[in-house]
């Protein structure tokens, strides 16, 4: 492998290790604050990748703006959705989740077929990401995944910046620590959590619109990606955030360049990633922090 092909991959699996961060980073926020175990989180990532199928022509080339609506509807969604069906979900026993949880991608699922039907559609990404990036004296790299890249990572340094440097992050680790300490304090721990979900659900729906130029949109997508997820946020920590895009990094290239030198066992080297790991660290690699 020459140098230009090594920079090739190890960008594919930053990129993809990135937008694994997104919906992980959802997933762990909801898991590990509201103690939700929710299978339809993929289920959001497929809606946001649906959604940016649906409003992209409206957009023409505005795709930042694109972006920028397609989460504002995924957040305002997420927050009627906890409203309605999580709520209620806090003090039911795991089990009791996991097959609530399951009956709502069997709901999505059935919606996106009755809406947009069962083919495969693509997204075109704007004219001003469509070009490419030499590499070399041969190889070249898509604008566009580079933009996706730089997304996320701006993405994670506001979620960081929130968590970290904000009251509301504030009262949202105080909540993952303590719930009935944060409610005795007067907080809206109901308001508090449906915010969270909200923010979650809309992370991985912005995942999904910027997936849908790379990767097309096409039924049961969001199911893959649920179990890539559920790998990274067992590695990361349950609850971390800092956990969840190191083991979302890790993943990426553990994946891309096992489909590289290993394909006929590139599917099981995540999983084994993850098994030496938790036999390492039970715990993940992160204890819940952020």
């Amino acid at each position: 492998m020459d140098l230009a092909t090594f920079l090739v991959q190890c960008l594919n699996a930053v990129q993809y290790g990135l937008l694994l961060f997104l919906v992980a980073s959802g997933l762990t926020l909801i898991f590990g604050i509201m103690g939700v175990i929710n299978l339809a989180h993929g289920s959001f990532y497929m809606a946001g990748a649906y959604l940016a199928f649906a409003i992209a022509p409206l957009f023409g080339q505005n795709f930042v703006v694109m972006l920028l609506v397609g989460v504002l509807l995924s957040a305002a969604f997420g927050y009627l959705l906890e409203w309605v069906f999580f709520s209620f979900l806090y003090e039911r026993e795991h089990l009791q989740q996991v097959l609530m949880t399951y009956a709502l991608i069997l709901v999505f699922e059935e919606l996106r077929s009755m809406l947009v039907g069962n083919d495969v559609h693509g997204v075109k990404a704007p004219d001003w990401l469509a070009g490419t990036v030499p590499l070399g004296e041969l190889m070249t790299y898509p604008v566009y995944r580079l933009f996706a890249s730089a997304t996320c990572i701006v993405i994670g340094v506001a979620l960081y910046f929130v968590v970290n440097r904000t009251r509301l992050g504030m009262m949202i680790r105080a909540g993952a620590s303590n719930r009935d300490m944060v409610r005795g304090l007067g907080i809206d721990i109901t308001r508090l959590y449906r915010i969270v979900f909200a923010g979650g659900v809309a992370l991985a729906a912005l995942a999904g619109m910027i997936a849908a130029p790379m990767s097309s949109v096409y039924p049961g997508m969001g199911g893959h990606v649920l179990i890539i997820c559920f790998v990274v946020v067992v590695i990361g920590g349950i609850g971390s955030i800092t956990g969840a895009l190191v083991a979302s990094l890790l993943v990426g290239f553990v994946d891309t360049f096992g489909k590289v030198f290993f394909a006929e066992l590139s599917g099981i080297g995540v999983y084994l990633l993850m098994a030496v790991i938790l036999v390492w660290r039970p715990e993940g690699l992160m204890k819940r922090g952020y």
